[in-house]
């Protein structure tokens, strides 16, 4: 991919060691890895509008919240570019922005990253007054400053994160909430990355994740990137392996955390939880501030995204059930607040009450 050539950008490289980069953000295009293609084939999509953003983020090209999040500023950075452009005055070029804003935050609902940073775009576009030629400029910057951030976020998460686990932890994962599914260092995995930098003698177990399998495919090949030792085992295998005692930690990421702490995530999530629960193991979930949507009071207000059955009655275009087979397809549950240890983030462990918690961190740091 063509390098970022921002100096703190280039820092946050070096510190970091990433090995994978998911998005970059360009004056004329936005580079997205295929996340689809992935583990057969690293490759990668060039989107030149914020049209082909959204498609890519619709079609999970890119997913992942943070990640999401960070490709709409790209985004709408090109929105502003192609006005700049197509010589629009200041009122034609914010009608423009606003319909682009309004395509992007429509291709996914449940994560509030994606409108985060949208929100924070719009901000910056607000101050660009009646000079739109300098809109683009000031988007484009605006948007890379987002992509910084959320690799200095993952870092600061996984620092705090890294102190939960005994020497030779074994922990649970369960999806992707790696570098795949942020700017670049990812939520719990960069608490993994950051743990096993300091005890080489801990280990994972990766949840394949049905039915898109991001943990099959994508924290196995994140890990092995990494030399990071795991095991894949399929969704139903976990209350096997908590019944033998081989887990001592779960670690998550998420989409959106309500302010009473209950916190949706991919589906599948609620139900390690519970078994976490039932087992005594600490459930922890791991996930930068601008998650946190403090205008919805607990999870019952959280908007699941339910998506085509086909994806769960077949896989890659092979069909797995019978012709003619319903299906139901959520992608994403609601762990309720009472089943998490704590929520690691960028100002912090957050432990419980998680309500009080959480409204005491976001006076320090922005939330979603």
């Amino acid at each position: 991919m063509t390098p970022n050539t921002t100096q703190q950008h280039g820092a946050l490289l070096s510190a970091s060691r990433l090995r994978v980069r998911t998005v970059e953000i360009h004056a004329d295009e936005v580079v997205l890895i295929d996340q689809v293609a992935l583990p057969h084939e690293e490759r990668y999509v060039h989107c030149r509008s914020w049209q082909d953003v959204a498609e890519r983020i619709r079609d999970m090209t890119v997913r992942g919240a943070p990640a999401i999040g960070v490709a709409a500023a790209g985004g709408l950075s090109l929105a502003a570019r192609s006005a700049r452009e197509a010589g629009l005055d200041a009122a034609a070029t914010r009608a423009a922005l606003e319909t682009a804003a309004d395509g992007l935050l429509a291709t996914r609902p449940t994560a509030v990253n994606l409108r985060w940073a949208v929100d924070e775009m719009r901000v910056e576009w607000s101050r660009c007054g009646d000079e739109p030629g300098h809109c683009a400029a000031r988007l484009l910057a605006r948007a890379q400053a987002i992509l910084e951030d959320d690799v200095d976020r993952c870092l600061r998460i996984g620092r705090h994160g890294a102190t939960l686990f005994a020497p030779g932890a074994r922990i649970l994962t369960h999806c992707n909430a790696g570098a795949l599914a942020t700017a670049g260092y990812g939520t719990a995995l960069g608490v993994i990355r950051a743990a096993f930098a300091a005890d080489p003698t801990l280990s994972v177990l990766v949840d394949e994740t049905r039915p898109w399998l991001q943990g099959a495919r994508l924290t196995a090949w994140e890990l092995g990137v990494e030399g990071i030792p795991y095991h894949v085992i399929s969704d139903n295998m976990a209350g096997h392996f908590f019944r033998c005692g081989d887990i001592d930690a779960v670690v998550v990421g998420a989409d959106r955390i309500a302010a009473n702490g209950d916190t949706a995530n991919k589906i599948g999530t609620y139900t390690v939880s519970v078994l976490a629960k039932e087992h005594g193991v600490p459930f922890y979930v791991a996930a930068p501030l601008s998650t946190v949507d403090l205008s919805l009071a607990d999870g019952e207000e959280i908007p699941i995204e339910e998506r085509d059955p086909d994806e769960v009655t077949s896989f890659r275009g092979i069909r797995v059930a019978p012709e003619g087979a319903a299906a139901r397809h959520p992608a994403f549950d609601v762990t309720p607040a009472a089943n998490i240890t704590a929520i690691i983030t960028e100002a912090g462990v957050l432990r419980p009450p998680l309500e009080a918690a959480l409204a005491q961190a976001c006076k320090s740091e922005e939330c979603g």
